[in-house]
C-alpha cells in the first residue's frame, strides 16, 4: 500500500499557496466588478471634494464675526447672496457678511465656517441674526479632504464593496483593472455515490460534496462547473482530471485522496504528464489526506470524501486560495478581523505535531460569547450544520482548557 509520502505542516502548505501568481487582469466597469478585487491601486485624478463645501443648510460666515454671539447677544450679519447647490459664488466676503448656502454648495472665497440654520433669524432687509459661534473651518467641507488628487484613494488587492464604488463613482472613474475569477471544476469520485435525485439504496449515499463545493466556491466569487460523478476506476479518474482541466483554472476532487485500495486520485494524477504533486498529507485534522498538485498554470486539490473533512479543508486552505488567485492581500492571515472571540466551554486535547480544526457552536452569557464544541465523526453531516464556527488548536499544543479564549471563524 502507498503511503502519504510528504506529509506537510499547513504552514508549509501556505507557503507554498502563497508563492502562486494571481490570474490576469481585466477591465470592468463599476457596475460588473462588485466583489472583484483590485488589480492596481486608484490614484485620485483630482481634489475630492474639489473644492471647501458646506456639510449643512445655513450661512458661510467669517468664523471672527460670531464670536461672542448667544441667544442674549446676538450678532447681526449682512446676507450678500442666497447660494444654490450649483452655483459658484462670483464675490467675496467681506466683514460681517453672511452668505446663505445649502448642504453641499461651494463656500465663496474669503469665508472659513458655516452657522447652522437653526442658530440664525432673518430680521428682514437682509439682516440675518446669529445667535451661535462657530469655529475657524466649523460645518466645511474642506477642499481635498476625501482624497487629493494623486494620491492613492483605493489600494491593490482590496475587494470592491459600495465603499470602492463609491469612492470611484466620486472620482469619475467609469471602469478599473480587477483580477480576473477563477473557473473552478468539481468532481466527485466513489462507487457508493449517486445523484442527489435517486431514491436510497442500501450502501450508497448521494453526492452530498459536488454541490456543498459549489456553494462554497461561489461565495468567494468564482464559477464553480460540476463534472459528475467518477467511479473508482483510475482510468476513467485520469479522463475526468483531463477533461475537467481543459476549462478549469483550479479542479477539486473529493474522495480517494487516501491510501486505501480504492483510493486512485492520487494515481490518477500521478498519470498525467506534466501535473506535479506539491502536497499529499498535511498534518491537519480533519484532512490529513489532502492533496495539492500543479500542471502548468491550472491546480488540482484532492480533498477527502467524508464530508465534514472536506469541508474543513475548504474553508481552512482552498477558499483562501480561491481569494488569493483574485488578487486578496493576506488571504491566509487566520488572524484577519471578521473573527469572533469567545470562551471554550470544556476541556479539548490534541495531538501535538498537528493542526486541530474543530466545530463549535456559538453562545452567550453575561461574560460574552460561548464556544461550545460539535464533536462527532468527520462522516457525519450535523457536525457541520449543528456548528457556527471553526476554531483551530495550534500544531505545538496539546489541547486547551475549559474557559481559554478562542477565536472564532464564523461558517459562511
Amino acid at each position: 500500500m502507498d503511503d502519504f509520502f510528504n506529509v506537510l505542516q499547513i504552514e508549509e502548505l501556505t507557503d507554498i499557496l502563497q508563492k502562486v501568481p494571481c490570474l490576469e487582469k481585466e477591465e470592468l466597469e463599476l457596475e460588473h466588478c462588485r466583489g472583484r478585487y483590485l488589480a492596481s491601486d486608484v490614484t485620485a485624478p483630482e481634489d475630492l471634494p474639489a473644492t471647501n463645501r458646506s456639510c449643512m443648510d445655513g450661512y458661510a460666515v467669517k468664523a471672527a464675526d460670531t464670536f461672542g454671539a448667544s441667544e442674549n447677544n446676538p450678532a447681526y450679519l449682512e446676507k450678500i447672496k442666497d447660494l444654490g447647490i450649483c452655483d459658484i459664488p462670483d464675490f467675496a466676503m467681506t466683514p460681517e457678511s453672511c452668505a446663505g448656502v445649502v448642504t453641499g454648495g461651494v463656500l465663496p472665497q474669503g469665508s472659513d465656517a458655516v452657522v447652522m440654520q437653526e442658530y440664525t433669524h432673518e430680521m428682514g432687509a437682509g439682516t440675518i441674526e446669529i445667535r451661535r459661534p462657530v469655529a475657524p473651518w466649523e460645518n466645511v467641507m474642506f477642499r481635498g479632504e476625501d482624497v487629493t488628487r494623486g494620491d492613492t484613494a483605493i489600494a491593490t488587492g482590496q475587494r470592491a464593496g459600495f465603499r470602492h464604488t463609491a469612492m470611484m463613482a466620486a472620482l469619475g472613474i467609469k471602469s478599473w483593472l480587477f483580477y480576473k475569477t477563477p473557473g473552478v471544476g468539481i468532481i466527485s469520485t466513489g462507487d457508493e455515490l449517486m445523484e442527489i435525485s435517486s431514491p436510497m439504496q442500501a450502501g450508497r449515499i448521494r453526492d452530498v460534496n459536488s454541490h456543498a463545493l459549489a456553494h462554497l466556491v461561489r461565495g468567494c466569487n468564482a464559477e464553480p462547473r460540476l463534472f459528475g460523478i467518477i467511479r473508482d476506476r483510475e482510468a476513467d479518474l485520469k479522463k475526468a482530471l483531463e477533461t475537467a482541466l481543459e476549462t478549469s483554472d483550479v479542479l477539486l476532487i473529493s474522495g480517494g485522496s487516501s491510501v486505501g485500495q480504492r483510493d486512485f486520485t492520487l494515481k490518477a494524477m500521478q498519470a498525467i504528464e506534466g501535473l506535479e504533486i506539491l502536497a499529499h498529507g498535511l498534518a491537519i485534522s480533519p484532512g490529513k489526506p489532502t492533496i495539492f498538485a500543479r500542471i502548468n498554470n491550472k491546480y488540482v486539490w484532492g480533498l477527502p470524501g467524508q464530508v465534514g473533512s472536506a469541508q474543513v479543508v475548504m474553508l481552512v486552505l482552498v477558499l483562501p486560495f480561491l481569494n488569493h488567485l483574485q488578487g486578496a492581500q493576506h488571504a491566509f492571515n487566520e488572524d484577519e478581523t471578521g473573527l469572533v472571540q469567545a470562551r471554550l466551554t470544556r476541556n479539548l486535547a490534541s495531538r501535538y505535531g498537528r493542526k486541530d480544526y474543530v466545530r463549535v457552536r456559538l453562545g452567550e452569557d453575561e461574560q460574552g460569547f460561548t464556544a461550545t464544541p460539535v464533536l462527532g465523526k468527520s462522516g457525519l453531516l450535523k457536525t457541520v450544520f449543528q456548528a457556527d464556527g471553526l476554531i483551530w488548536i495550534p500544531s505545538n499544543y496539546e489541547g486547551l482548557a475549559r474557559g481559554e479564549k478562542v477565536k472564532v471563524r464564523i461558517l459562511p
